[in-house]
């Protein structure tokens, strides 16, 4: 499929650099990196990383706010041949601890204000440990300054890992997806072409970058179009509405376009200049896409995709952008919907499993051979877990999750891992959490709580007991008391039930 003799990603997206001098990344105080700075930056690093140990095939785990050193981070741990390995900068060390034990990384590298805890955890499995933080400040950069911009970018095939994503499901523990290099360098190709990205793009990148959606889609498609991006710590409204007079795209998740929505500044005029506003990683509501239509002149462009497949489907460039709607497959991708039981292809308009095939549909799941296989037909087809639908005209719809997975501001949140946690909690006999219709989140995490019968526990009690426990995002936006949860003849839950009747909790 490449013809490179390098088929890592980094020589893919650089090998054949030319105006070295245009810009790649701005920053929110006015930085200036250049494509050869951001080369030389990454191979400084590189170099650093080998002095400390790193491999080709180590792991490489990051923990980092998001920063211009942070991006370089992924870009050298690649280009030595080794994975990488982002965190949530939310998660607590008790996640850590189960994150840093499977993957086992040579070198975990963090905010330096978590420096102990993370220390502690990487001992067990005698990892290095280095920090960045929010202004690239840090052991890991001062260990970098001192280093050769020199680097072999290490040769690596189609096949080899480049990246490892920990997932959620609804059972069992977290799951590292396995992404190769040519699973990123495909699927950003695809995407460059598809939306239309050339060297002229100026891309807002508000985005975190320990997620598929910002790292991988946002930034290796602005790097491989020669694009450059205007790098944002965090959404800010006001300021996105400013920089749009001079950028041409944003990708955002459905949060950033509530947020943008609730300010009087966003209108035609403040959008004149902008080409495509593009949102993904959760649904975005329909009435959010037509409000945005009225208010700016644009049509939000929306697709779908997920931690083990990067993009899978899109709404087009040219041609209507539906509403509640995915899109098509993009080029080299296959989208069936099956019989959850048979596995049958479903005819147009009926709701099924999604599948997907393709270069951009990763390796498997990291030291779980027996999931990976339950996880692929025998064609070679992923089953999403997704349940959807292909319409008359084509379109991809989901319309919902076969696996109660709740997706809350972009970020997956694994039911069973938040009931745990609440279970715990003295005085409650059972919970069910579930997601429910949110506007700026998509889904809101919601728990559902049986207490026993002397219990006198309330919502604040809940919160407080699971503060610290949970990530920010996994935290319930409410919790509602019941008498009994509903259940089927065969005692299982019925979370379908309780999402039909708290489904306006939240409003619309």
């Amino acid at each position: 499929m490449n013809a490179q003799p390098n088929a890592n990603l980094f020589s893919r997206l650089f090998d054949r650099l030319k105006d070295g001098a245009k810009i790649a990344i701005e920053t929110a105080d006015g930085a200036i990196i250049s494509y050869s700075d951001l080369v030389a930056q990454a191979g400084r690093m590189a170099n650093y990383l080998v002095s400390r140990g790193v491999k080709p095939g180590d792991r490489v785990a990051a923990q980092t706010e998001k920063s211009v050193a942070a991006l370089v981070l992924y870009l050298a741990t690649v280009r030595a041949g080794a994975v990488f390995l982002p965190l949530n900068t939310a998660y607590t060390l008790n996640e850590l601890d189960y994150f840093i034990g499977d993957a086992e990384p040579s070198l975990v590298v963090c905010d330096p204000s978590k420096q102990a805890g993370i220390a502690a955890l990487a001992d067990k499995i005698g990892a290095k440990v280095d920090t960045v933080d929010s202004n690239s400040k840090g052991s890991l950069s001062d260990g970098a300054a001192k280093q050769s911009a020199d680097f072999a970018t290490v040769k690596r095939a189609n096949d080899d890992l480049a990246a490892i994503l920990y997932t959620s499901g609804t059972t069992g523990r977290s799951k590292g997806a396995m992404l190769t290099h040519d699973n990123l360098a495909s699927n950003s190709l695809s995407l460059v072409e598809y939306w239309r990205f050339t060297n002229k793009d100026v891309l807002i990148h508000a985005l975190p970058i320990y997620h598929t959606h910002g790292l991988f889609v946002a930034s290796n498609v602005t790097l491989f179009a020669r694009a450059s991006m205007i790098f944002l710590p965090k959404l800010d409204p006001e300021l996105i509405i400013k920089l749009m007079a001079r950028a041409t795209v944003l990708m955002g998740v459905p949060t950033f376009y509530t947020r943008l929505l609730a300010s009087p500044n966003l209108t035609k005029e403040s959008t004149r200049h902008m080409r495509l506003f593009i949102s993904g990683s959760a649904p975005l509501l329909a009435e959010t896409h037509r409000e945005w239509s009225a208010r700016t002149g644009h049509a939000v462009l929306e697709r779908y995709g997920m931690t083990e497949t990067n993009m899978n489907t899109s709404n087009p460039y040219d041609g209507e952008r539906v509403p509640g709607a995915v899109g098509f497959p993009l080029p080299g991708v296959s989208v069936r919907v099956t019989d959850p039981e048979s596995g049958k292809e479903l005819a147009r308009e009926e709701i099924g499993m999604i599948e997907v095939k393709g270069p951009n549909v990763f390796k498997g799941y990291w030291r779980m051979p027996e999931k990976t296989a339950t996880e692929f037909r025998p064609d070679g087809f992923f089953i999403t877990g997704d349940l959807g639908k292909i319409d008359a005209q084509g379109y991809t719809h989901i319309v919902g999750r076969g696996k109660d997975l709740v997706i809350s501001g972009g970020f997956n949140v694994y039911p069973k891992e938040v009931e745990s946690e609440i279970d715990a909690i003295p005085g409650v006999t059972e919970s069910a959490v579930i997601g429910l219709p949110h506007a700026d989140f998509g889904e809101g995490v919601t728990a559902v709580v049986v207490n026993s019968k002397e219990a006198k526990l309330d919502e604040a009690a809940v919160m407080k007991a699971l503060d610290g426990r949970l990530a920010k995002f996994k935290m319930p936006k409410r919790v509602i008391f019941v008498d009994d949860l509903p259940r089927n003849t065969m005692g299982k839950v019925q979370k379908n039930v309780l999402r039909e009747t708290y489904k306006g909790l939240y409003g619309k």
